[in-house]
């Protein structure tokens, strides 16, 4: 057999484990086969509803390298101390129990051609449709002065567990009146209110534990998601403890020097004890291996989420270039859905529906205030287009907010069951 580029898209570690490990087989013989790469809101839900709705019909096996998952949606909760770990961590044990294969590896290849995925334990999983769901890497050199060795010194904590819990143990640390630095990334990144959130979240903790230390937050953005709500929210739960410095101000051009603990701000030096470093993102590695990427995300047809480079490969969630929606757990759970019920259509003949999607992201500011922006979707020939939205106001009374808040304790667990059964 010959490999060139097109034939097997992948690592040199990669080739040698699929020229030289056996296959290993999806369940039944002769059954339509499908992979899910990634355990996150889009590919949980999407090999759930797969296994679900086609009875046994189809051969679903998940690939995903933890044991355990950690919401990314609610983690802020955690650093702000209004949920434990635990409660935001999820076992695949209802997923199996559901006809899911559970394979606990990474992928590390895919060969297109003979339609597999290689395993860095060895060995490959064939498929019939591939559904990548991989989430979010960093760009190399987003930031000055960070890459993922200085991670512990200054966590990201934008991919949720042992990185949540080194940002929690640094808080609790920072000495009285210290300070606490945020680099925000540029568009387009996971979760658009996210780092706000986790802003309001750091404030509420410090305001409870350290409330002379000050939080600063270079963004490289003219304006955020949801700006007026949390600015309002900051300014009401946490007045004179927020410093946001905006692109016009130089928050664009930032360094940092996890050695020393400066943050650089448009040539201002200043000494921080906690610095969370966000940076630029693009797809999970998988997407880029398989070639599917435009170098960044991977662009998609919005009727079924199918990869623009190859019809039998799907991409979710945040590693999707699709349209208007943003990259959410709920966008993926939605977009999940959608594929699921397109790739059965595929496989088994089943009924296809239209593609409809829908969003909502809620942000908690401070003990029962809440906010949430949301759309709906449809699919176009170019791309996921929004159709209606919705949005928070400024003002709203505490019973609304508080109502908004409840909101979303209840989706939280809606939507992971949804995705693990």
């Amino acid at each position: 057999m010959t490999l060139n580029r097109r034939k097997f898209i992948g690592s040199t570690a990669a080739v040698a484990a699929v020229l030289s490990a056996p296959m290993v087989k999806a369940g039944g013989h002769g059954k339509p086969r499908v992979v899910v790469v990634g355990g996150g809101a889009g590919g949980a839900t999407a090999a759930r509803y797969i296994a679900k709705d086609s009875k046994g019909e189809i051969d679903v096996t998940l690939i995903e390298p933890t044991r355990m998952y950690y919401t990314c949606f609610f983690s802020n909760l955690y650093l702000g101390g209004f949920k434990e770990i635990s409660d935001i961590g999820h076992t695949y044990g209802g997923l199996a129990a559901g006809g899911v294969n559970v394979v606990h590896d990474w992928a590390v290849g895919v060969d297109r051609d003979a339609k597999t995925v290689a395993l860095a334990g060895g060995g490959s999983v064939p498929y019939d449709k591939l559904i990548l769901s991989p989430g979010i890497d960093f760009v190399d050199g987003a930031v000055e002065g960070w890459d993922l060795s200085a991670q512990n010194a200054m966590p990201h904590a934008y991919k949720a567990g042992s990185q949540s819990e080194l940002l929690k143990a640094q808080l609790k640390a920072m000495p009285q009146g210290g300070t606490f630095a945020m680099v925000a990334p540029p568009n387009p990144y996971r979760c658009p209110p996210g780092p706000y959130e986790r802003v309001s979240m750091v404030a509420h903790f410090l305001k409870q534990n350290n409330p002379t230390a000050k939080i600063i937050v270079a963004d490289p953005k003219e304006k955020f998601s949801k700006m007026a709500l949390f600015q309002e929210g900051w300014n009401n739960h946490y007045a004179g403890m927020v410093d946001w410095v905006g692109s016009d101000f130089g928050g664009g051009e930032v360094s940092v020097d996890p050695g020393a603990m400066t943050l650089t701000i448009d040539g201002e030096v200043t000494n921080v004890d906690v610095c969370n470093v966000i940076p630029a993102m693009k797809a999970g590695r998988i997407a880029e291996l398989a070639g599917v990427t435009d170098g960044n995300w991977a662009p998609v047809n919005a009727a079924d989420m199918s990869t623009k480079a190859d019809a039998d490969i799907y991409v979710l969630g945040d590693a999707s270039q699709q349209g208007d929606m943003p990259k959410s757990g709920f966008s993926a759970n939605s977009q999940a859905k959608v594929c699921a019920n397109a790739v059965r259509g595929a496989l088994t003949g089943s009924k296809v529906f239209p593609a409809k999607f829908s969003n909502t992201c809620w942000s908690l500011i401070a003990p029962n205030d809440g906010v949430k922006v949301g759309a709906t979707y449809e699919a176009t020939q170019e791309k996921i287009a929004k159709v209606d939205g919705f949005i928070s106001a400024t003002g709203e009374t505490s019973d609304v907010r508080k109502a908004t808040y409840e909101e979303s304790e209840g989706w939280y667990t809606g939507i992971t069951t949804d995705m693990m059964g």
